[in-house]
């Protein structure tokens, strides 16, 4: 039987309710293993949103996980556009935020209209070149983004370690010099005293700035049409013209670009060098913040957001119940998120039926 599109494939339906619904789902899960460690889901979700979300300094730090979230959904969702699985954005990041944090500090007393905007640069330079090579190596020679990816994840993370460790870095640390101080961005508790004490800085609005802009490129440019085809149809893209090499390319250096920005929040918003571990999973967790959001930038805002406000809320609830069920939590919701698709198509498939069902018998 077919359905309408309205009522399945609605932007609305798939961009808000199905994510919504996941999250709800996951969240009554989630309570079923706080019964299990023996502790109250309601006390525990209560400090949960009351320490992130009820105070200033709590919403500073909330915004502060978020940003880079936002970056690394960005990243893959571009790519998931294109039809690639980008798992590189955590080499990608890595790769960026290092840049940054170098040519931070070889550039001591620039101005800083000029510092912070090479700084930019230098981190999307990054982690652009480190998304061009599994794009080259996929469009020339046809070997798998994901195994591309998961290999530069590795090189990059050694790669860095070392030149951190025995090139640039401050003895006894596992930190590089610290930036120019012309390179800083505005930290936001210098304007809101509110925020005094939390991390959140420019970077967050240099985030939403990206986020608009990645949705102008997708829906609203010739390049984004041309990329949104090679996802659906790299035989028919190819057969109207589009070349689908450029695309896999061009998509694989935009998403690494943007994952390079995840230095901006760290290194010039933060601790104003790089530092070794500084982002663990931040591009892993990516992929999750993009198949939440649905791959629409404005979604992927919202995901970040209730990612960011687990990740922190971990931290404030970590003496009540073990720090792994926050991960737990996040693993329920992306598990709701990729099957509830097909499970509310069923449902609604069967209520309209069952609806059509009662018609025939009325008449």
């Amino acid at each position: 039987m077919k359905i309408k599109k309205s009522a399945l494939e609605s932007s609305f339906f798939q961009n808000f309710v199905v994510p919504l619904t996941a999250v709800l789902l996951s969240f009554l899960v989630g309570a079923i293993f706080i019964l299990i460690v023996g502790k109250n889901p309601i006390e525990v979700y209560s400090v949960l949103f009351s320490q992130t979300l009820g105070n200033s300094y709590g919403i500073g730090q909330l915004l502060f996980k978020t940003t880079p979230l936002i970056f690394a959904g960005l990243s893959v969702a571009v790519c998931f556009k294109a039809g690639l699985f980008n798992i590189g954005a955590q080499g990608q990041l890595q790769i960026g935020a290092f840049l940054t944090a170098i040519v931070g500090m070889k550039t001591l007393g620039v101005p800083f209209y000029i510092e912070i905007p090479l700084l930019l640069f230098a981190g999307m330079a990054g982690g652009g070149i480190w998304g061009f090579i599994p794009g080259y190596l996929k469009a020339k020679l046809g070997a798998h983004e994901v195994i591309n990816t998961i290999m530069l994840n590795f090189i990059s993370t050694a790669l860095i370690s070392y030149l951190v460790t025995n090139v640039f870095n401050v003895p006894a640390t596992v930190h590089t010099p610290p930036i120019s101080p012309t390179g800083h961005l505005l930290r936001f508790d210098q304007i809101f005293p509110a925020f005094e004490g939390s991390p959140v800085n420019l970077s967050l609005l240099i985030a939403v700035v990206t986020v608009v802009l990645v949705w102008y490129y997708i829906d609203r440019t010739k390049y984004g049409y041309e990329l949104k085809v090679v996802g659906l149809n790299p035989r028919a893209a190819e057969y109207g013209g589009i070349s689908v090499s450029r695309q896999v390319v061009l998509s694989m250096v935009i998403g690494g670009a943007i994952a390079g920005l995840v230095g901006s929040n760290f290194v010039m918003g933060y601790k104003y060098y790089y530092e070794e571990g500084f982002s663990t999973d931040t591009g892993f967790m990516g992929i999750a913040v993009a198949l939440l959001g649905n791959n629409n930038p404005f979604g992927i805002i919202l995901s970040s957001l209730l990612f960011g406000m687990l990740e922190y809320g971990g931290l404030v609830i970590n003496t009540m119940v073990p720090k792994e069920l926050v991960s737990i939590l996040q693993a329920i919701v992306i598990i709701f998120v990729i099957s509830s698709n097909k499970i509310f198509r069923r449902i609604i498939v069967n209520l309209i039926k069952k609806k059509k069902l009662l018609m025939v018998q009325n008449d």
